[in-house]
């Protein structure tokens, strides 16, 4: 009884944090999705720790994630092209520490602004447009406790934006 309520937690936990049981599969190549980050020195807030430069580890993060939660969404011979125009990660960086630390509030949302573009199998354009996502509640979230993902509120609202925008579009 025990173990059978464990397992529909654990099931309930992971449909709520976008967590699929079934990603235990090699996972589908995501050479049919690009992503780009157009003049991203210009992003509202990416920057390194204790930097004024750009985080080209953040930006990685945020690109993978893209991937790999779109691709399995796409038909056969579809391609997803994805350019990130800003981005604003969850929380609001003080330097005036003497390391640069990250304070997480409901106040600080994370946002992304992007332009997509969905090639159907035969080149033709399926769907394109312009997005400007936030996540208003994004601390609202179930984080499963030691979870230390990073960048895992931008990831959130990235992957629930996947999802919405391409579950249909196959």
């Amino acid at each position: 009884m025990k173990t059978r309520y464990l397992l529909s937690l654990l099931a309930g936990v992971a449909l709520t944090t976008g967590c699929a049981i079934a990603a235990v599969a090699a996972p589908k190549s995501t050479d049919n999705v690009t992503v780009t980050f157009l003049d991203p020195d210009k992003f509202t807030d990416v920057l390194e720790n204790g930097s004024s430069l750009t985080s080209t580890y953040y930006l990685e993060e945020l690109r993978d994630c893209l991937q790999k939660a779109a691709a399995p969404l796409l038909a056969e011979g579809q391609k997803l092209a994805v350019t990130v125009t800003d981005v604003d990660l969850a929380g609001e960086t003080r330097f005036n520490q003497p390391q640069q630390i990250r304070i997480m509030k409901d106040i600080y949302m994370p946002r992304a602004e992007l332009k997509f573009q969905l090639l159907g199998a035969d080149g033709k354009v399926v769907a394109e447009g312009t997005r400007r996502l936030i996540d208003r509640n994004f601390m609202l979230q179930v984080r499963i406790p030691g979870s230390e993902e990073p960048l895992y509120y931008d990831k959130q609202m990235l992957k629930q934006w996947v999802r919405a925008e391409f579950k249909t579009k196959g």
